[in-house]
């Protein structure tokens, strides 16, 4: 597994060749996270491109994400969505995890979608919440925009102070109303490498940083999209209470049955952010 730095060139390269198998310019681009996959059952006059085929594209090593590029309608807005996403303990650079961002971005997505499972240090949002990041904090030691800068692609010091897009959370807010979607909540969001689940004692530090939900991925999505200009909201699928106090052992398999038993409400909650948000003047 290489950790060559992604450029210019690899994103223009990826861009070409994924223009090779369609000349749709996406206004959306969409991140599953674990276990989410079936969202892109929602896709029309879809063309589905395999990780492995671009050109310096990561592959997705993870149980629950395919690893595939799909490009077609999503309820009525085009999108370009990711089934399947890379993370830092995968073993790949925080520049590779970027990549498709940047690519997505290049091939016209104005917006970003991005989803995830978590877990929760916080006892007012349990297993089974939903949850809009409304800010976030990176612990993963590690950030994609280290190293020589490309003005083609952002400034050098992008501001973070709004890293989810505002009114993007209240068109999610505005759905979930609307179509009276339980359990939704704002937090903030950590991130730190994995692939180990954290003690309670990381837990407790969370806690007292001001987070609500812990995650091994997404801010470098973030990161990578707030640099080359996308707008970002984040919605997250809390899997399992992380409370230090009360701790217990968790599984894989116990985290994926937390999203399947979760999954009818973000996929209306999904729906109901893409019905807003083509009825705004976000687009």
């Amino acid at each position: 597994m290489t950790n060559k730095r992604p450029g210019r060139l690899e994103i223009d390269e990826a861009t070409k060749f994924i223009r090779e198998h369609s000349d749709r310019v996406p206004e959306l681009g969409v991140i599953l996270g674990t276990g989410m996959g079936s969202l892109a059952d929602d896709m029309e006059n879809r063309v589905e491109i395999e990780y492995s085929d671009i050109p310096y594209f990561p592959v997705s090593t993870v149980e629950s994400h395919k690893g595939r590029l799909i490009l077609g309608d999503f309820h009525g807005v085009s999108t370009v969505m990711m089934q399947g996403r890379f993370h830092y303990y995968e073993g790949y650079s925080m520049q590779q995890i970027a990549l498709p961002v940047r690519v997505m971005r290049n091939l016209g997505a104005k917006t970003l979608l991005v989803m995830n499972a978590v877990g929760s240090v916080n006892a007012l949002i349990p297993a089974g919440s939903l949850v809009l990041v409304q800010d976030q904090i990176n612990l993963m030691g590690d950030n994609p925009l280290i190293g020589e800068n490309d003005e083609t692609i952002g400034v050098r010091f992008p501001d973070m102070s709004q890293p989810f897009n505002r009114a993007l959370i209240d068109l999610a807010e505005k759905a979930a109303l609307e179509d009276k979607i339980p359990s939704v909540h704002r937090g903030v969001l950590v991130a730190v490498t994995g692939p180990c689940f954290e003690t309670a004692a990381e837990y407790r530090m969370f806690q007292r940083m001001g987070a609500d939900i812990v995650t091994m991925s997404t801010i470098p999505e973030v990161i990578a999209a707030v640099h080359c200009g996308l707008q970002v909201l984040c919605i997250s699928v809390v899997t399992d209470d992380c409370l230090p106090d009360a701790l217990e052992a968790v599984e894989l398999s116990r985290i994926l049955d937390t999203v399947a038993k979760t999954e009818p409400n973000l996929v209306a909650l999904v729906r109901g952010f893409v019905r807003e948000y083509s009825r705004s003047e976000m687009r």
